[in-house]
This record gives C-alpha cells, structure tokens and sequence, in this order.
C-alpha cells in the first residue's frame, strides 16, 4: 500500500508541476515587465497551495508550533535542520512569507522544476571543489545576500546534506554566512519525523511530524567574532532544543 501510495504521490508531483508551467511563463513575463513584488507574492501563494495539498495528501500528522516566531519583513534567513526532502514542502506551507532555498546545481538540469525554484527566489549551487566550483559557489552567495538585502528570505540548511533519521548533525564552516555577511536575523527552525515520512523506507508514510520555529537572533550588532564562533553554536543549539520538544511524548 506504501508503494502504490510513492507511485501516486510523485505521479501527481510530475503532473502538477507540468500542470502549472503556463503559469510560471506568465510569472516571469510580468515579472520582467516590472510586477516583481507582485510576481513573487503570487508565486509564493501557488506554491503553498500546493505544498499544503501534498502535505494533507501524505496524511502526517502535524503539529506547528511557535509561528509568533516568524519575521513577517525585512530580509531573513530561516536556518532549519534537514531530515528529508519532505522539509522543503514544510517550509513552504508554514514560512508565512516568499522564501527562497540554494539548491545543488543538477537541480538547474530538471525542466520546469528548475523554473519554479528560480521563481521562488531559489538559487543553485555548484559544490564540486574545483577553482570555477568555488567562485560560482562564491557568487551564489552574493546573489543570495542581494536577496536578503533587498528585503527576501531565504532558507538555509547548515548540515549541507539531508541527515535521514541521524539527528542533528555538525553544521558546516562558515554555513551561516548568507545571514551574517547580509547582517539579517535568523529564525531557527526544527523539524521532527520528516524523515519517517519518506528517508527512512523510501516509501511514504503517514507519520506525525512537528515543527517548532524558534525565537530569532538578530545578528546586525555582533561582532566578527561573534558572528563566526559563538552564533553558530547558539543557533544549532535552539534548533537541537526544538528537536527535543519533538521528541516528547505528548501528554
């Protein structure tokens, strides 16, 4: 029943994603004939519509809390633990606002999804370690800040990988940069059984699912020393809090 379900739920994806393309074209028409603000507004309203549709599709059970949390303006960057790719459908639902995510590079080669992605915001990265690599990487990054800077939010997922029913893992050096080098806040973000939904049997399952968005840090004020070792640790350490909460047994 699990396979037929996989089956059907990524059939739907494909189909809904082609489904829509007529309206991403016409997105990036009148977003290059100046209806930015409202373009983005716009998008990010199709994609949480249909984030929310394959979430009660999937049938987990899910519990939100703290989204008093969430900086409704202003450049931002949510900064998430990655358990699956389920996250991504989570964060559209809940984020409240546009949010953009960096995407690895191959996802540039997917037609139609890469479009979408460039819609809300997304950018690619290329994470190979080649001279070209690191300064388009370099570049990915800029872009991202610009973003921020111009009042966007942005996602981030400082373990650099999906981390599959593994717990939180190490963050990578230098994972919060898009945030601190664009001086934006940081809504941390923690989210519990994603990965029972898919990662863990590779087949979907309607597992309960929490989602705790932390209080802010606001790291416009901190010093360069600052910003490089102690943020980190406070950031990772809310999120790993979030988690806990998560992992209690409801009463």
């Amino acid at each position: 029943m699990e396979l037929l379900k996989t089956i059907a739920l990524f059939t739907l994806v494909g189909i809904s994603v082609i489904l829509l393309t007529p309206l991403a074209v016409l997105a990036i028409i009148l977003y290059f004939a100046g209806f930015r603000r409202a373009m983005s507004f716009c998008t990010y309203k199709i994609a949480q519509g249909w984030a929310w549709t394959f979430i009660r599709l999937v049938g987990c059970r899910l519990t939100v809390e703290g989204r008093e949390h969430i900086i409704k303006e202003g450049g931002l960057c949510f900064v998430s633990n990655h358990g699956s790719i389920f996250d991504i459908l989570l964060i559209l639902a809940l984020a409240g606002r546009p949010v953009g995510f960096i995407a690895k590079q191959e996802l540039a080669w997917i037609p139609l999804l890469n479009m979408w992605i460039l819609l809300l915001g997304g950018l690619f990265i290329d994470r190979r370690h080649t001279r070209r690599s690191i300064k388009r990487a370099i570049e990915t990054i800029e872009a991202g800040i610009r973003r921020i800077n111009a009042g966007g939010a942005m996602i981030i997922f400082p373990e650099g990988t999906r981390s599959r029913g593994r717990g939180l893992l190490p963050f990578k050096p230098g994972a919060l940069k898009l945030a601190t080098q664009a001086g934006a806040p940081i809504n941390p973000l923690s989210i519990t059984g994603s990965d029972e939904v898919f990662e863990k049997t590779g087949r979907i399952r309607a597992a309960p699912v929490r989602v705790v968005f932390g209080e802010p840090f606001y790291t416009a004020d901190l010093s360069a020393e600052d910003r490089r070792k102690r943020l980190p640790d406070q950031v990772r350490e809310r999120i790993a809090q979030g988690l806990a909460a998560g992992d209690t047994p409801e009463g």
